[in-house]
């Protein structure tokens, strides 16, 4: 297990308090640039831009904010910013509207008049609110809102409008259907199935998850057939929450786990399966694919609190990321290689993803919200490769090192007299330099390389 260091940091002023959930990254004003957006316990939401350390946009909220999301909930295309309260508020913002309009002389747009800061649609919905969802869960080409409680109950939500006019938001969100889980939701996510089509998981303490099948279509159909006459259906009722259990050797059944799904791995995307990954509070980490393939198991010896996915190596394979309360950060692939970053400060809540804080391009970043009110972004986290290596193989795939050798005379399957060149070319180049016309005039030039 290697370790590894970033240095391209901004730091970034917060005040506030948060929930783990109240922090993500996404295109919050449709500028295809993302965003970092951040709500805190008073109700405050802050939107922060590029590298500049004050927010871009605040917003105020009803109650405590829990979760906050950026996607097209409302099937508009376009992405609205989603907060939603402990007490069951849920706040819609539209800051598209913002890049059209000039900022302060800070750039910042949080002195909007009073009708500016309010969202553009509010509703309540159920109370104890703990983590959030926008995605497609059952397969129909549009976004839900998927909210999990901290009573162990998951809710999905579909946005109705009760406007024609597709700029203008309008309606109300429907409730699709109630799940009630064993154990707490830490979190959720959609992974491709066996099929292709999604489905709707959320973490179960013990390193465990359950698939939560989406059958509001066929309750509709069954309720209106009920209501032709039909005669009922004779069938068992659907199991519509499926536990499964990775492992049956956890040492505390109860221990928080969290997951992320549809990992992508490049070229090699079939219709099979999808990846997804677990953490638990500790130090377990895996790899499945589908319920009954387990790619790798990681034990580490820090307590994991935060999971993400992020393609650190450029190469369309997303890593597993998860962070500790200690700052601690795991990147590993998909065979199982691992790589540590250490964060400075302690941390409250993390995130990773795009986000464009330098060159006007979205790179991956490292979100970490400290006890310190700073939040520090750690941009452009790339690695060349995941696998450890050696400077020797490196220069050994290098067609030009070859006719460097060549050159001086040395013999390449002679690996003791390369790395004795390499080791007086790096640590002694001056009196390398000096000695080698005695020895071989054509030495002097190819040691200049």
């Amino acid at each position: 297990m290697r370790s590894v260091s970033y240095v391209q940091c901004v730091a970034l002023d917060f005040a506030g308090s948060l929930f783990p959930h109240a922090i993500c990254l996404g295109d919050a004003d449709n500028d295809t640039l993302n965003e970092l957006v951040v709500g805190d316990t008073n109700g405050k939401l802050y939107v922060y831009k590029n590298d500049d350390s004050k927010p871009w946009a605040v917003r105020s909220c009803q109650g405590m904010l829990t979760c906050v999301g950026v996607g097209d909930v409302c099937n508009k295309g376009k992405n609205f910013v989603v907060a939603v309260s402990a007490e069951g508020w849920f706040h819609l913002f539209d800051l598209t509207s913002l890049n059209s309009k000039h900022p302060d002389a800070s750039g910042h747009h949080e002195l909007a008049g009073a009708e500016e800061q309010k969202p553009v649609f509010k509703q309540h919905i159920p109370a104890n609110t703990k983590v959030m969802l926008i995605n497609d869960i059952d397969g129909d080409g549009k976004c839900e809102l998927v909210v999990g409680y901290t009573d162990r109950v998951v809710r999905a939500f579909r946005w109705e409008d009760s406007s024609e006019n597709p700029d203008h938001v309008s309606g109300q969100l429907i409730l699709l259907k109630k799940w009630l889980l064993e154990g707490q939701v830490d979190s959720l996510s959609v992974n491709p199935g066996p099929g292709g089509s999604p489905e709707l998981m959320v973490s179960q303490p013990g390193c465990g998850y359950a698939i939560l099948l989406c059958t509001w279509d066929t309750e509709q159909r069954d309720a209106a057939a009920g209501r032709d006459g039909s005669a009922p259906s004779s069938e068992a009722p659907v199991r519509d929450v499926i536990l499964h259990q990775t492992s049956g050797r956890i040492h505390n059944k109860n221990v928080s786990t969290h997951l992320i799904g549809s990992i992508a791995r490049g070229s090699s995307e079939n219709s099979g399966s999808g990846l997804f990954a677990l953490c638990t509070l500790d130090g377990t980490l895996k790899l499945m694919e589908g319920a009954d393939k387990l790619l790798w198991s990681v034990q580490v010896d820090h307590q994991l609190f935060a999971l993400e996915k992020l393609d650190v190596t450029g190469n369309g394979h997303e890593e597993v990321i998860a962070c500790a309360w200690d700052g601690q950060t795991y990147i590993i692939d998909h065979n199982r290689t691992v790589a540590r970053f250490q964060a400075d400060e302690n941390v409250s809540a993390f995130c990773a993803g795009l986000y464009a804080c330098k060159e006007g391009s979205n790179s991956p970043c490292l979100v970490y919200v400290s006890f310190s009110q700073k939040i520090y972004i750690y941009w452009d986290v790339q690695l060349e490769r995941m696998e450890s290596t050696n400077l020797l193989k490196i220069l050994d795939c290098d067609p030009e090192f070859g006719n460097l050798l060549q050159e001086l005379g040395v013999d390449r399957s002679d690996v003791s007299a390369v790395r004795n060149l390499i080791h007086k070319t790096l640590y002694f180049p001056e009196k390398y330099h000096l000695s080698s016309p005695s020895q071989d005039p054509a030495g002097t030039d190819s040691s200049a390389h």
